[in-house]
């Protein structure tokens, strides 16, 4: 049984009443997708909302569709279900334009027999003069108050959340991930078994899994402690390619998945192993090689090959001739469907950042810039011989070094790799990205160099 920070409030209401407009202005995020088109969200969004010293957990939710007939739907609605059963408070959020439905009279009816306390937020009224002719309708559901509010212009928000804070949430201190909080974001094409491999990983159907292409379309974190470390597991959208990526919604949801790899730590690639590599593969990956993400490229789907071993093998060297440009990245063949291999994955991601995150002294790493330069003399550049003369680290998240020297512009690419794969080998950086950054050493105002 996982511990809760805090009171848990969820959103429920039928597609399309503005519960991710809601969710968005509440949290002072923009996390959960907001479009017309009924169904946009799926997963269930998790955000903190503090309030004046008052705090609670907010869960955004798909659209309740009480005689859904689509798998897909029936999906959406098993999820929003789930958040009802693991709520504290339920939202009820209903269209004040549209007025009442039998749809909305239905879910409060289950919202009822939760017996769970229920607020009613009538949506899309934007002003007093609206009020009466809005909420009217809404007083034959049955419920205690309703809040006449307007996701998209703030109004009546304030005045919901201050009274809401006062009975409900509990004032507590902000918290935030614990400090050793890995983060790490399932990326991939669409239909690869990234939300599959997340509930793998936490242990329950936390994600909605379905064989249609797209399922997935925002980026969703959920927090799990094991072996006294804890993982922020954050499930993105497939990456489409850009001339593929034409409904607007499916825009959104790249955005999130890019979004996802700033916010990791170890981007965790998954490949169809049953399709094997592809060029979008490649360009996914790009992505977050580009965002100086440490990588662990994991082919799914074993399972479908396992009795084929010349599949097996041509497999492996397509996917390692594919990514030479990150051949620090550790491949791992794995079965979200069977756990085949997850149990090598947990030590896997332990090492990776572990170099991800290394600090190393100056001496240390100066030490290593003369070793190199001795063994292998710098070139010439324009008549004169490149001088390295000191070097140190910037940063970590991928280890950074800057070099100076008395003309970066002569630092060819090959003498530059040269040093990259001298200062991986001696600091034990095999599978972890390494940036060096050439300088030109300053003048002092005498003239000389620093």
């Amino acid at each position: 049984m996982k511990q809760r920070q805090c009171l848990l409030v969820a959103l429920v209401g039928r597609p399309n009443v503005g519960k991710s407009s809601l969710f968005n202005r509440l949290t002072k995020t923009k996390k959960a997708i907001v479009d017309p088109t009924p169904g946009v969200t799926r997963d269930r969004h998790y955000e903190r909302v503090v309030w004046h010293g008052r705090s609670f957990m907010l869960v955004d939710t798909g659209g309740v569709e009480t005689s859904a007939q689509d798998s897909m739907s029936a999906l959406i609605r098993r999820q929003s279900l789930e958040a009802v059963e693991e709520a504290d408070v339920l939202l009820l959020v209903v269209d004040g334009r549209a007025g009442l439905t039998a749809e909305d009279a239905e879910i409060a009816a289950i919202l009822r027999r939760s017996a769970k306390p229920v607020f009613c937020l009538v949506n899309k009224v934007d002003g007093a003069e609206l009020e009466a002719e809005a909420v009217a309708p809404f007083y034959e559901l049955g419920l205690e108050q309703l809040w006449p509010v307007s996701a998209a212009h703030g109004y009546g928000v304030k005045t919901f959340l201050a009274e809401f804070c006062e009975h409900a949430a509990v004032p507590r201190q902000e918290e935030p991930l614990p400090q050793d909080t890995v983060a790490l974001a399932c990326i991939g094409r669409p239909n690869v078994g990234k939300s599959s491999l997340v509930n793998r990983l936490l242990g329950e159907e936390r994600m909605v899994v379905s064989d249609i292409p797209g399922t997935t379309r925002d980026a969703v974190d959920s927090l799990l402690e094991r072996g006294g470390r804890h993982y922020l597991v954050i499930d993105t959208a497939g990456i489409r390619r850009k001339g593929r990526v034409r409904q607007r919604v499916e825009k959104f949801s790249v955005v999130r998945a890019l979004t996802a790899m700033e916010r990791c730590d170890v981007s965790l690639l998954l490949i169809d192993g049953a399709e094997g590599i592809t060029d979008q593969d490649t360009r996914v990956i790009g992505y977050a090689v580009e965002r100086g993400r440490a990588c662990i490229v994991l082919i799914n789907k074993w399972d479908l090959v396992k009795d084929d071993t010349p599949r097996q093998e041509r497999l492996l060297a397509e996917v390692r001739r594919a990514t030479r440009f990150i051949s620090y990245a550790p491949i791992l063949h794995v079965s979200a469907l069977t756990g085949h291999g997850l149990g090598r994955l947990w030590p896997l991601i332990d090492e990776v950042y572990g170099q991800y995150a290394s600090r190393f002294t100056t001496n240390r790493l100066n030490r290593i810039l003369q070793q190199a330069v001795a063994s292998h003399s710098p070139p010439l550049y324009k008549g004169r011989r490149l001088k390295l003369y000191y070097t140190t680290q910037l940063g970590s998240k991928p280890p950074t070094f800057v070099i100076f020297c008395n003309d970066p512009d002569g630092v060819h690419f090959s003498y530059h790799r040269f040093l990259v794969n001298t200062f991986r080998r001696e600091l034990g950086l095999g599978r972890s990205p390494l940036l060096i950054h050439f300088r030109e050493r300053q003048r002092r105002r005498d003239g000389s160099r620093r």
